[in-house]
């Protein structure tokens, strides 16, 4: 294995237990609220050089998202820690102390991706400081001015002993995962997935996958199409498209479709002018390479463009682009968009569109917009997917309370808030047993007989809660 960055001092430091106490938690903790709220200008700075993310966009999606899981986690954080009591006994232990303790479980890999380059390494961190693991993280190469200001900023505000950063290309993470860890976390792409899972087998180490996939947008029944228009947008563009959650496309009925259409124009040029290139509430692809992906994917497309189309090489641009006539078999349907481009599949039935969906890889997110209830409670009790939001897009990943993952395709594991501190602790089951009712226990030791298994299967099965 090739050494990593401060590899021997954070394991002997977490094997000196000095993350264990809750202060020292906290105080980390506070060190990282503290990295995030002084250096919020310097934030947004490289987010913008790095992806031209405007100010609501960096703030919203990647500051305050942080800072409310920092909230959450310090607020919460001594229930964490605590012992949990509250385990179904039976009559043979209702005398034993019987209890589950959160421990951690040592020195931590964290990888994150490019398209929210803080708070897809600060959450994981977050959970991992919580439940008091060291860490070593691995921010994305290709958001450089991001990953140049973590850095920089985290060994000036948290334990070096117990923290570290490695800058690197993909060479240098590979040689990072021939390392033993006792976690690994990634964020990214389903094909380095699999390289991190191959990589994780000969340690037997666990891993959380926070991927991605084909999130569709499933409009249906009697709805507002001004608002469902709004809210698509929205989440669909935020990011330029480039959000892991972000409505991959739409399936919806002709009808509503046509309904759709113009409602879509309307809102877009609300939202970013006649000339969205020029609106500086619009962002860019991240890299020549990930724009010629998506162009590439546009002109094999044998869907019809309707909205947008239009883009520049030079700036990394491509304009909120939406198709219609788009089958299942389209290439862009082959893959997760994650660019502004938006295809409109038609479906004439609820059971049609269930049914299109349960063909496909199961999706990080699925959004269901209709007024009806009952539709959004048959998709939801019909279908398969990490996360669910009826009426909305992307907003469910902002609340602490909810588990945010992927299921199947789309990943394993999941964090934010409770979550996350869950996702870094070892559940320690514990029993600490009573001296007394050896008269009982007597009826395990040989010599054995048929009655004394009879009487344990009773003492055994019997539930006590006391």
């Amino acid at each position: 294995p090739v050494p990593f960055l401060n590899g021997k001092r954070l394991r002997a430091t977490f094997r000196s237990g000095v993350t264990f106490p809750e202060p020292f938690r906290m105080t980390q903790l506070q060190n990282l609220l503290s990295l995030v709220e002084e250096n919020e200008q310097l934030i947004q700075d490289a987010l913008h050089k790095d992806l031209h993310k405007p100010k609501f966009e960096s703030v919203l999606s990647e500051i305050q998202i942080t800072l409310n899981d920092l909230y959450f986690a310090m607020e919460n954080l001594r229930t964490w820690m605590q012992p949990e009591y509250n385990i179904g006994k039976n009559l043979a232990t209702r005398m034993d102390d019987c209890f589950i303790r959160r421990e951690p479980l040592g020195v931590v890999l964290i990888i994150g991706a490019w398209n929210y380059p803080l708070h897809l390494i600060l959450l994981p961190l977050v959970a991992a400081i919580a439940a008091g693991n060291c860490a070593i993280l691995k921010p994305s190469e290709i958001c450089q001015a991001t990953e140049q200001l973590l850095a920089e900023l985290i060994p000036k505000y948290l334990s070096q002993d117990c923290y570290a950063v490695l800058c690197g290309g993909a060479e240098d993470t590979k040689s990072l995962l021939k390392n033993k860890f006792d976690h690994i976390f990634y964020t990214g792409s389903q094909v380095v997935a699999r390289s991190i899972l191959l990589a994780a087998a000969p340690h037997l180490t666990p891993v959380t996958l926070e991927l991605g996939g084909k999130s569709p947008c499933f409009i249906y029944g009697h709805i507002d199409i001004h608002k469902a228009a709004k809210r698509l947008c929205w989440s669909k563009f935020f990011n330029t498209g480039q959000s892991c959650v972000a409505p991959d496309y739409v399936l919806c009925t002709t009808q509503t479709r046509d309904a759709l259409l113009p409602a879509l124009r309307e809102t877009l040029r609300t939202f970013y002018g006649p000339d969205p290139g020029a609106s500086l509430d619009m962002g860019r692809i991240v890299t020549p390479r990930h724009w010629r992906r998506l162009m590439d994917m546009l002109e094999k497309s044998k869907g019809k463009v309707v909205i947008g189309g239009e883009s520049r090489e030079e700036d990394r641009y491509i304009a909120p682009t939406v198709l219609v006539d788009v089958q299942e078999s389209d290439a862009l349907m082959q893959e997760e968009i994650f660019g502004p481009i938006l295809p409109i599949l038609t479906i004439e039935s609820l059971e049609e569109g269930i049914d299109y969906i349960n063909r496909q890889e199961k999706p990080l997110a699925l959004y269901v917009f209709s007024d009806e209830t009952s539709v959004v409670t048959t998709v939801l009790n019909n279908t398969s997917s990490g996360g669910f939001c009826g009426n909305d897009g992307i907003v469910h990943m902002a609340l602490p309370g909810l588990p945010f993952g992927g299921v199947g395709a789309s990943g394993m594991g999941s964090y934010h808030g409770r979550w996350g501190f869950e996702t870094f602790s070892h559940r320690r089951g514990c029993m600490n047993r009573s001296w007394l009712l050896e008269r009982v226990n007597v009826l395990r030791y040989p010599p054995y007989s048929d009655y004394n298994l009879a009487t344990n299967a009773m003492w055994g099965s019997a539930v006590c809660t006391a």
